[in-house]
């Protein structure tokens, strides 16, 4: 069985993926995470000692993949193309 991760690890873990495809210019938060529950994106895998949810590594890549365009949108960097990768040109951090 893979690791689980609770919401803020999960964040944590979900704010690398994105910051390596952004420049380190985009983060996924605690309440992203909730969010991608409440819409379907993410399903719980467990719950921790205290009934928290827990989620599977790879549910939350999906998820991640799943909201990347629309968030990315939402804060002004540039898209992913047809083939899932970013276009080299686009959002600059600090600009």
């Amino acid at each position: 069985m893979p690791q689980l991760y609770n919401g803020t690890q999960a964040a944590a873990l979900a704010t690398r993926w994105r910051r390596t495809l952004t420049a380190d210019a985009a983060a996924v938060s605690r309440s992203a995470i909730c969010k991608w529950v409440e819409r379907g994106h993410l399903p719980v895998a467990g719950l921790d000692e205290h009934d928290r949810p827990l989620y599977d590594p790879t549910d939350l890549a999906r998820a991640e993949k799943a909201t990347r365009t629309r968030a990315l949108r939402l804060v002004g960097i540039a898209t992913a193309s047809q083939n899932g990768h970013l276009p080299i040109t686009g959002h600059t951090p600090g600009a």
